[in-house]
């Protein structure tokens, strides 16, 4: 069973393929892309090269080369950037050359900004390996980390294809299976509500589900995503509401340190928060508690951290992207699958964060 459907971008349109067991056939697959490489550089982590990267070396007939790098946001830095890209030149990978991400959001992020300034810009394909990925992977955004924010360094750079192994999903701890999920749902609430009540039937908090039923997540979700960035590839209007959940979700990461909470985890807290501020915004009802039960049927906590300073995670939330002269920004919902971008005052942040943390 393989499905296929195309994304379009600015530069090209690029297929998205999801098809279990595809890693075996990858090298195979990247000869759809008409297009002959000089030479193919794989970028994984250190966990899902013990598990996949042989596999999907045994589908090339010639010898490509690898890089892992440690497993963990903590790789999303200026200092492995730089290590990738002189491996690269150290090896002769020149404008013609194909750069691969073989991983989650972290390699996908990290390749991708390296594919996109390496010799100003080469081609990649992504192989993402994580549920959490199926959101990153598609749009173009690439990037890595500073010490005083998430994804400040970066630049848009479209894959040249998207390849989806449903297969690989099952070797996921639940902690990161949750993680991706709560992008799905995100999804659901911005745009689809039927795709988050459909995975409140579909899907329980104690197991990945069939290959049919992760096929059918992959595709709805992704086309909400393909949806949004066809229209807005660039950030400039719409496609900023698919940071729902995340003003407050970035604060979170990086007032606990890169990799102690799953970022999944923290945007489902940075979402309950988002339904409750929209709430007090609008003066409207968009039945939050019953959507947080269904959040915590899944497995996920919801409440801010108690051991946080609200001060310091305000503080972090002044220097998000989304940010304006210092003023913070947040995606709320007018009613569901309505977004909208909204200056809130830290005095309401305050009140609610002490309400709710």
């Amino acid at each position: 069973m393989s499905l296929t459907f195309d994304v379009r971008a600015s530069t090209h349109s690029y297929p998205i393929v999801i098809e279990p067991g595809v890693r075996h056939r990858l090298g195979e697959r990247l000869v759809d892309l008409s297009k002959e490489y000089s030479t193919c550089l794989i970028i994984t982590d250190s966990n899902v090269a013990n598990l996949y990267l042989d596999e999907v070396k045994q589908s090339f007939k010639a010898n490509i080369l690898s890089y892992t790098v440690p497993a963990g946001e903590g790789s999303k830095d200026m200092k492995t950037y730089e290590q990738v890209l002189s491996f690269a030149l150290e090896n002769g990978l020149d404008r013609n050359s194909l750069m691969i991400a073989l991983g989650g959001g972290v390699v996908g992020d990290l390749a991708g900004f390296v594919a996109a300034t390496y010799m100003r810009g080469i081609d990649f394909v992504q192989v993402p390996t994580t549920l959490l990925a199926h959101d990153s992977s598609v749009g173009g955004k690439t990037g890595i980390n500073l010490p005083g924010g998430k994804n400040m360094v970066g630049a848009f750079h479209a894959p040249r294809a998207v390849f989806f192994d449903p297969e690989i999903f099952y070797s996921l701890p639940q902690k990161e299976w949750r993680s991706g999920l709560a992008e799905v749902l995100k999804h659901g609430l911005i745009y689809d509500y039927s795709l988050f009540t459909w995975i409140e039937e579909n899907v329980r908090a104690d197991e990945i589900p069939d290959t049919k039923i992760l096929t059918r997540i992959l595709e709805r979700s992704i086309k909400v995503k393909k949806t949004i960035v066809e229209d807005d590839e660039k950030e400039k209007g719409v496609r900023a509401f698919l940071n729902f959940g995340h003003t407050l979700g970035h604060a979170i990461e990086s007032e606990a340190g890169y990799g102690k909470w799953t970022h999944g985890e923290a945007v489902v807290i940075g979402m309950v928060f988002a339904l409750r501020l929209s709430e007090r915004r609008f003066n409207i009802n968009l039945d939050s508690r019953r959507i947080e039960d269904v959040f915590k049927k899944l497995g996920y906590k919801t409440n801010v951290p108690h051991t946080m300073s609200t001060n310091r995670l305000i503080e972090k939330m002044k220097s998000d992207k989304k940010g304006n002269a210092g003023r913070i920004r947040f995606v709320l919902l007018e009613a569901l699958e309505k977004p909208s971008l909204e200056i809130v005052e830290e005095n309401d942040l305050q009140t609610l964060l002490n309400t709710e943390g």
